[in-house]
């Protein structure tokens, strides 16, 4: 089916500095990987800049304001905490991450494409409501939920495979039960956030796996509660916050999966959009800090949604 690949120029300018994990390379990774012959149908699309409306929709204005006062006029950097550093091109490009995946949800509920893949950063899932935190300044696939929302659908899913905790996507949809978010994640780790037991107002569904773990707990995870909690919600959209970090290369964490698994739950996630949402899905990449791993995931990502 037809699928659309949304990207900027921007979302490479954004430079965390030199050492950092989330790194320009990541996002050069992800382009190389998808320039091959097999994926040159994609409808490559400039993503847009999402606006303050549609922020605020996922965010506090207080929030917002703060990251667009915080941002460097030049080439300096400013660091808001540990992990989390603007550079002068990373307010633009996490506009353009958060427009990224409205455009494209615009795109599959106008049926110019069925699916998408959001190749952008910085990554999102571990902003809040009200503060930016682990590399995320917006959180580009919460701000494509609620523009969603707008839009006039009325269950929305967010499914996030990352091997973080998307603790800013929970924080934001908790109770809010037109949105199901699903996650599976390594624990412990950070955030620290994602036990089984919270459950925000029956709408959120954690499956934490255990440092080591591999295909196995990963999939069993997905058959035995991910996958019937979908089925039961019955989305109108499916969106995936798309981290390949649990890969068993990663530098940042202590899975074992590898790109077959990714191909795998994604097959998994098309067949519930095709059963309950007309075939949409929206993808956009989180974290994933092996290049070649990254390389790998991703190539089998985007031919599964191809698929």
């Amino acid at each position: 089916m037809h699928l659309a690949l949304y990207t900027h120029a921007s979302c490479l300018a954004h430079n965390p500095g030199a050492g950092h994990p989330e790194s320009p390379a990541r996002l050069r990774a992800v382009l190389e990987a998808l320039d091959q012959d097999r994926f040159a149908g994609l409808d490559r699309i400039e993503a847009p800049r999402a606006t303050t409306e549609q922020l605020q929709r996922a965010h506090s204005a207080e929030h917002v304001a703060r990251i667009f006062a915080l941002a460097p006029q030049h080439d300096g950097a400013l660091r808001i905490d540990d992990d989390t550093v603007m550079s002068g091109a990373s307010l633009d490009a996490a506009l353009r991450a958060a427009g990224a995946v409205c455009g494209a949800i615009d795109g599959v509920l106008a049926a110019r494409h069925q699916r998408a893949f959001c190749a952008v950063r910085p990554p999102g899932h571990h902003a809040t409501y009200a503060q930016a935190m682990g590399f995320c300044l917006f959180n580009s696939v919460a701000v494509g939920a609620t523009h969603a929302l707008a839009s006039g659908l009325q269950r929305v899913a967010i499914v996030d495979f990352d091997v973080h905790h998307g603790n800013g996507s929970q924080d934001i949809f908790a109770n809010d039960t037109r949105v199901l978010y699903a996650s599976t994640h390594e624990m412990p780790l950070y955030p620290g956030t994602g036990l089984r037991r919270e459950t925000g107002a029956g709408n959120i569904v954690n499956e934490p796996l255990p440092s080591g773990g591999g295909s196995g707990e990963f999939r069993a995870a997905y058959r035995d509660r991910v996958l019937p909690a979908l089925d039961a919600f019955a989305p109108q959209l499916v969106l995936i916050s798309a981290g390949f970090d649990a890969h068993r290369l990663d530098p940042l964490a202590n899975l074992n999966l590898d790109a077959d698994d990714y191909a795998w739950v994604t097959r998994e996630l098309v067949a519930i959009a095709r059963q309950h949402a007309q075939g949409r899905v929206v993808s956009s990449l989180e974290g994933g800090y092996s290049l070649t791993a990254l390389r790998q995931s991703v190539q089998a990502h985007v031919a599964a949604l191809l698929d």
